[in-house]
């Protein structure tokens, strides 16, 4: 019979000799990974008590990880991944808000939950660095079983969000969901029993849970771990492990990409990596210089299987509709968009027309809903449908293309521009690492279009020579330039290397980073902002009546 759980997933491993975790210190075999994942399964029946049976794990990319994923499938539990890099109330309340019975961690996050409630008592804080762990799960050894009760429908995961665009939700996905995904991704993907899956985003995280360590567990492959993401460590570790895939998420390959060149660059046995969120420009020097090529797609923890991949696809095309329910609509009347018309840069000539939200009219019931948070499911799901938050269009050839979240398209002087265009254009400069664009407020009307742009250390703006290189970008709006920019050398992110575009928003131009203002009329000349130019802005805000409208 197919296997319907990531439980059956796992226990079909047991016995098989071949590698399937591997760190810089050892290696366990998939079988050696089977008996430490049951012996977290009995551990955790042990301690369970009333209420929702959900383990929270604030960790590292570390073998404990992988085995209390394992542990909670074959016992019914549901894993939690906190974010290590939350801080204070943040950290308490996603805890809390998940209802955590029993909270795995090491004395590095023990650290972070000092001074904190979060709802767990400290004899249920399982400390995996701390002496004696290792022998306490030992002791719970024993040959691999599953629950009984454990069933496709049997909840798996809650994953938080990155709240790059608002506050963080726990989506749910359950056994049945994610080893779905595990089946179609190995075909996706082509990830077979000899891939060596490199993992250097966060198990936290959708990407790396959906996209590796669930299709590397069905294939049988090998998983390489690594604690952190390192832009200097990520070729060595791809050598050392002898990675053929891996997965990325936000700016992690503008950074890699920032790393001195070598000669020897592309001696390594890297084939390809899904992710999302590099430019195509990006994606031809990725290729250039490891040999490896990028396969960008779209998906979220909430739901993923919407597009295909086809053959022959123009360069920034997401794919195709998997199935004829999922569409590019209008949010206000439904009606379905028509076709964009691109010019020969590729914008978009119809935005008001062409551009809307993509939803599926059958995913409504392939949505597994936010944990304890009925407004955002409301959101989620309207008129029986399935509704992403991300826009979208579609050219004549039935190519469907990523527009942006919402919020993306930034109205000036009365005509929409793209800031997901802007930011494309942007990071093709070789100096600038990672880049976001949003809208913000024009003292008298509408919005202008504001960039951060993250710069290497040493390196300063009147470097970019940003004038200039705007000047030559064929492809840049007359409206898409930005009149106010950001710059910094650690833009803020999330855990798993996305920006905090919606925080940057808020905070504007009044931020502790320097700002540069568009100064004069016609071609691009930024100027220092100054406390004074700030103040004097305000003002302007204030004698326009639009005072409700300053970041």
């Amino acid at each position: 019979m197919p296997h319907e759980t990531i439980a059956d997933l796992l226990l079909a491993r047991a016995g098989d000799d071949h590698v399937g975790l591997r760190t810089r210190e050892r290696s366990w075999t998939w079988d050696e990974v089977v008996r430490e994942s049951a012996a977290r399964a009995s551990w955790a029946w042990s301690l369970r008590t009333e209420g929702p049976f959900h383990i929270g794990v604030l960790l590292d990319n570390v073998p404990e990880f992988i085995f209390w994923l394992g542990g909670a499938a074959l016992s019914g539990a549901t894993v939690v991944g906190i974010n290590p890099t939350r801080r204070g109330a943040q950290l308490e309340q996603e805890v809390r808000h998940a209802d955590c019975g029993l909270l795995v961690t090491d004395r590095a996050g023990l650290a972070l939950l000092d001074g904190l409630d979060p709802g767990v008592d400290r004899d249920r804080i399982l400390v995996v660095d701390e002496p004696g762990y290792a022998q306490r799960a030992a002791a719970y050894g024993a040959d691999p079983v599953r629950d009984p009760a454990v069933t496709a429908d049997t909840r798996m995961l809650l994953l938080f969000t990155s709240g790059t665009t608002g506050a963080s939700k726990a989506a749910i996905c359950s056994q049945g969901r994610l080893t779905a995904l595990a089946r179609s991704n190995c075909a996706k993907y082509d990830i077979g029993r000899d891939a060596v899956c490199y993992c250097p985003m966060p198990l936290f995280h959708g990407n790396a849970l959906m996209m590796l360590w669930a299709p590397a567990l069905a294939a049988g492959a090998t998983i390489a771990l690594t604690p952190k993401f390192s832009a200097s460590g990520f070729l060595s570790d791809v050598k050392h492990f002898g990675a053929t895939f891996f997965t990325y998420v936000g700016k992690a390959i503008g950074y890699v990409l920032a790393t001195p060149e070598q000669a020897d660059d592309g001696d390594n046995r890297l084939t390809h990596a899904f992710g999302t969120e590099a430019s195509p420009e990006d994606q031809a020097a990725f290729l250039r210089r490891f040999g490896c090529r990028l396969i960008e797609g779209y998906g979220s923890s909430e739901g993923g299987g919407m597009l295909k991949q086809a053959p022959g696809g123009p360069v920034g095309a997401l794919g195709v509709p998997a199935r004829d329910s999922v569409r590019i609509v209008h949010p206000e009347t439904r009606e379905q968009c028509p076709p964009a018309v691109l010019d020969e840069h590729g914008r978009v000539q119809n935005p008001e027309e062409a551009i809307g939200e993509i939803i599926d009219t059958e995913g409504a019931a392939r949505f597994e809903g936010y944990y304890k948070n009925d407004a955002a499911n409301a959101e989620r799901v309207r008129h029986g449908w399935y509704w992403t938050g991300d826009l979208g269009y579609v050219d004549e050839s039935g190519w469907f293309y990523f527009a942006g979240r919402s919020g993306d398209w930034i109205r000036v002087d009365g005509e929409n521009t793209s800031a997901l265009l802007t930011e494309r254009i942007l990071r093709r400069h070789p100096a600038i690492v990672a880049a976001g664009v949003f809208g913000v407020p024009d003292p008298r009307s509408g919005d202008q279009v504001m960039a951060a742009v993250e710069i290497p250390e040493g390196t300063c703006f009147e470097d970019l020579r940003l004038p200039e290189f705007l000047s030559r970008q064929e492809d840049l709006g007359t409206k898409g330039a930005p009149r106010f920019v950001r710059v910094s050398h650690a833009l803020p992110s999330t855990g798993s290397n996305k920006l905090r575009k919606k925080e940057m928003q808020l905070q504007g131009w009044r931020t502790e980073d320097p700002v540069y203002r568009w100064a004069g009329r016609g071609e691009p000349d930024y100027v220092p902002m100054t406390d004074e130019d700030k103040t004097a802005l305000r003002g302007e805000f204030l004698a326009n009546g639009r005072a409700r409208f300053l970041p």
